[in-house]
């Protein structure tokens, strides 16, 4: 093994983390393999470490092409759910063990969709924010807690590539190695930090919190859509937007891929007639861009033919406050609530050393400054945030503190 240099620090330098404990484990792809390895992980002990990776910019959505587990007693194990992707039997054999994820919010989606639910979670990178960690990549956190360093160079990789390379499966099986172990380490800040608790009560609200509703107009998520003016242009975008959605689950390919979204936009903008028109456009030189390039051109007549009934409205009105820049004007009361709510959660939040998104919510903090309880008192402030999501240590630290900060502004006669 390489000799790794000095930390920058003076202390101990991170040791390299080569290769997985019992070597790089076979991918399992049929059934009988998949037996084995429920067998071994009902017989194992402890937490399971869970990790999956994704194909996110390669392909449509964001379904897992490798999981991989690893527990004490059953050794790591690397599985693809392409060719396996019923893992319920899995799921029924690890149903009374804890989880370890870290960043759990991005796995749980595609590992729900093969059948592993986890009813009990620990999640590594939301317990080193809840630590004060300023940096919760699992690397960086391997190398902080543990002092070893692990190799992140394939995280962006086409993972739905077959057969997978050599060493992004040794890659793959690194980033469960020491899970458990950087579990372990980090219960034992929590509780010693008093955070203990605060942390349950996040890993049941993640698993608690169910799967966001589809979004009502996704293409007004188009990257520079601020861009474009007019209704007739925005129609043009979402024309483009659903012919390019339709083109890419088709062919299994990211949206962005097919055309990107600087594309769209130049499009609704210049709105072209002809493929000689369609092709002049910076935006359009590429093959894959003008590859369907009549799907582009059917999408904006759509939009052309449209009478005003049919065009979408500039803005959508969201379900809660307005954008915090414009409250000075529309509601100064609500804007000074807010300046004074946001200085108390970054004051609790500095002295519990953790981001101020981790100590509450900020739409929470946005919600309760524009609609506030008709008397601002602790309880009722409680009461609010309770409604709003917050979790009962979230409450606990903030609803007197919030109260008294509104009660502060109504007594200067501020509000």
């Amino acid at each position: 093994m390489r000799e790794p240099a000095e930390a920058a620090d003076g202390g101990p330098p991170p040791v390299p983390l080569l290769e997985p404990r019992e070597g790089v484990p076979p991918v399992i792809t049929d059934d009988a393999e998949l037996e084995r390895v429920i067998a071994a992980f009902a017989a194992g002990t402890g937490p399971v470490a869970v990790d999956a990776e994704r194909a996110s910019g390669y392909r449509y959505g964001q379904r897992a092409y490798l999981i991989q587990l690893r527990r004490a007693g059953a050794g790591t194990a690397l599985i693809d759910p392409i060719a396996l992707p019923d893992l319920s039997g899995l799921d029924a054999a690890i149903a009374d063990a804890e989880l370890v994820l870290h960043a759990a919010n991005q796995d749980l989606p595609c590992l729900a969709e093969v059948g592993l639910v986890p009813r009990r979670l620990f999640d590594t990178e939301l317990a080193g924010r809840l630590l004060g960690y300023p940096r919760v990549g699992l690397g960086s956190m391997v190398e902080n807690v543990l002092g070893f360093l692990l190799e992140k160079g394939h995280s962006a990789a086409d993972w739905s590539t077959r057969p997978l390379p050599e060493d992004w499966l040794r890659y793959a099986a690194l980033d469960v190695e020491l899970l458990v172990e950087l579990r372990d380490a980090l219960q034992n800040e929590l509780e010693a930090a008093g955070k203990l608790e605060w942390a349950l009560e996040e890993f049941a609200a993640i698993l608690a919190t169910p799967p966001k509703p589809p979004r009502a107009d996704p293409w007004r998520r188009t990257s520079g859509i601020h861009r474009v003016r007019n209704r007739r242009a925005l129609a043009t975008v979402r024309e483009i937007w659903e012919a390019r959605d339709k083109i890419a689950r088709e062919r299994d390919l990211s949206p962005g891929r097919v055309l990107q979204d600087a594309a769209i936009i130049e499009l609704a903008q210049r709105a072209p007639r002809t493929p000689a028109e369609l092709q002049a456009l910076p935006t359009m030189r590429g093959r894959g861009a003008r590859r369907h390039q009549s799907a582009w051109l059917r999408a904006i007549a759509r939009a052309r033919d449209l009478t005003d009934r049919g065009l979408p409205e500039p803005t959508v009105p969201g379900d809660g406050p307005p954008p915090a820049h414009r409250w000075a004007d529309r509601d100064p009361e609500a804007a000074k609530r807010l300046t004074a709510a946001r200085a108390v959660v970054a004051a609790l939040a500095d002295e519990h050393s953790m981001p101020s998104e981790n100590l509450i919510q900020p739409d929470a903090v946005r919600r309760l400054a524009w609609t506030p309880p008709p008397e601002p008192s602790a309880s009722a402030v409680a009461a609010a945030l309770r409604d709003l999501g917050a979790r009962r240590w979230q409450v606990e630290l903030t609803a007197q503190p919030l109260a008294r900060a509104f009660h502060r502004l109504e007594c200067k006669g501020d509000l």
